[in-house]
């Protein structure tokens, strides 16, 4: 068979960056600036660098660094999304990947940022990676540490529940989320650093410790 007849699969990575605005999840989302789709809103994307990349979440990295300046600390593969008819350039395959990373991080670029719940048409198949990276960071946050790389650091305890009870969408006891975040032990309280405010007594400001920074094993059940 000539090399005509069975032409090259298209290989890409595609990053779904996801944050917290206003309690509501949001996606970061770029305006392509190459054919095909030239203008729309997109996932931040490209191609694999076969001499460069040392695999696709390497190629995930990059692409998140070079297109939004961003290194997130949080960066999960999705899945893969194939075929024929997902880009007009030929039968393609895309690897996409979820990171999060805190809105503060997200201001004054390129990215625009649209509530997951109402976003524009996207073009391949980006609006199927949205969705699948939004229900695997909800399923996932019954159980572990996710949302806490959609908290900007210092964050004080009931800051740290309202980003849970933002994502998951409903409200959790106070009593037991904290003492769930004392068994889980992914937290320290950083000397000196205290939230004040007219309406209430100083609060403790914690961040997350270095072992837990990449690590999501850590359960949360029971909530």
């Amino acid at each position: 068979m000539t090399p005509a007849a069975n032409p090259a699969v298209i290989c890409t990575v595609d990053v779904v960056l996801l944050t917290l605005v206003q309690d509501t999840l949001h996606a970061a989302l770029l305006r392509r600036d190459k054919a095909p789709f030239a203008g729309a809103l997109a996932l931040p994307g490209g191609y694999i660098h076969a001499q460069e990349d040392a695999d696709t979440q390497a190629s995930a990295a990059r692409v998140l660094r070079e297109k939004s300046g961003l290194q997130s600390p949080y960066l999960e593969q999705l899945a893969t999304f194939s075929g024929p008819v997902r880009d007009p350039r030929g039968w393609s395959l895309a690897v996409a990947y979820c990171a999060l990373v805190p809105a503060a991080l997200l201001e004054g670029g390129a990215l625009e940022l649209v509530p997951v719940s109402a976003l524009p048409p996207l073009p391949f198949d980006h609006r199927a990676m949205v969705e699948a990276a939004v229900t695997r960071v909800r399923n996932k946050s019954q159980y572990s540490s996710m949302p806490v790389y959609l908290c900007a650091e210092p964050f004080t305890l009931p800051q740290l529940q309202s980003v849970y009870e933002a994502v998951l969408g409903e409200p959790l006891n106070k009593v037991s989320f904290r003492r769930k975040m004392e068994e889980l032990g992914m937290l320290e309280p950083m000397p000196g650093a205290m939230q004040t405010g007219a309406a209430h007594r100083p609060a403790q400001m914690y961040r997350l410790k270095p072992a837990f920074r990449c690590s999501l094993s850590t359960s949360l059940r029971g909530l």
